[in-house]
């Protein structure tokens, strides 16, 4: 395609793009008002799925597409670096130096790991209830691991990190979102359709499948961003450039 056929083709798209966008902003309600439609609906939908955290509702209720969307972004994302972070043919395996922490950052990252392994886990289980959720608490799972680098050295990391269990979990972990709207489509008629009790609002087993929907994005996320780590880690700690070729000229 030719530089011209490129621009034509930006173009063409940028101007439906903002057809699109200057429709929807035409009736968006004004600024400052007291009329928020959704806003409304959002909070009724979450008051009457038993689920008080709004936020999540949204994400994981009404506009829970959209998230399998985002998280199948940062699937490909690990996949796609996977691919192309893999060991080449012409490059070294080198073996990890031992490094020299602080004691102070030694003492503190021993501290910090398994206080930072509880947050995270009761951010995603609490998803439903109080702001976090899988995405948050995903993030918090990840660098919870990654203090035995800061505190130790990456042979201790990588000790902590199997990585090949950790792949596993990635995909299965991103397989359930999509297995969970499919049962809601066969037993509810509608994919992502609510298939479970409700429960009790304010409750950690409420908001029906909100809190499994978080928890498959929780080991996503943390399985998904462990991953992505360990292989620029591999490339900056074990990897090493060809040496190059000596001989007589």
């Amino acid at each position: 395609m030719t530089a011209r056929a490129r621009l034509l083709v930006f173009l063409v798209g940028a101007a439906v793009t903002a057809a699109f966008f200057t429709a929807a902003c035409v009736r968006l309600p004004h600024f400052g008002g007291s009329d928020h439609p959704y806003g409304d609906r959002a909070v009724a939908a979450s008051l009457s799925h038993r689920t008080a955290n709004v936020v999540s509702s949204v994400n994981f209720d009404i506009r829970a597409f959209d998230t399998l969307g985002e998280e199948s972004i940062l699937f490909g994302t690990v996949l796609g670096a996977t691919l192309l972070l893999r060991r080449a043919r012409d490059e070294r395996h080198r073996r990890a130096e031992a490094e020299h922490a602080m004691p102070t950052t030694r003492l503190f990252g021993a501290l910090l790991l398994p206080v930072t392994l509880v947050v995270g886990v009761y951010v995603v289980a609490h998803g439903q209830l109080s702001p976090g959720g899988g995405f948050q608490g995903g993030v918090v799972l990840a660098t919870a691991l990654h203090l035995a680098y800061l505190a130790a050295d990456y042979r201790a990391l990588k000790r902590l990190r199997p990585l090949a269990v950790l792949d596993v979990a990635d995909s299965l972990a991103a397989a359930s979102f999509t297995l969970v709207g499919l049962a809601g489509l066969v037993v509810g008629g509608a994919f992502l359709e609510n298939v479970l009790p409700l429960g009790t609002f304010d409750e950690i087993t409420s908001g029906g499948t909100v809190p499994v929907l978080n928890a498959a994005v929780g080991v996503e996320v943390a399985c998904g961003l462990i991953a992505l780590v360990a292989h620029f880690l591999d490339q900056a700690v074990e990897l090493a450039d060809p040496e190059p070729e000596t001989g007589d000229h």
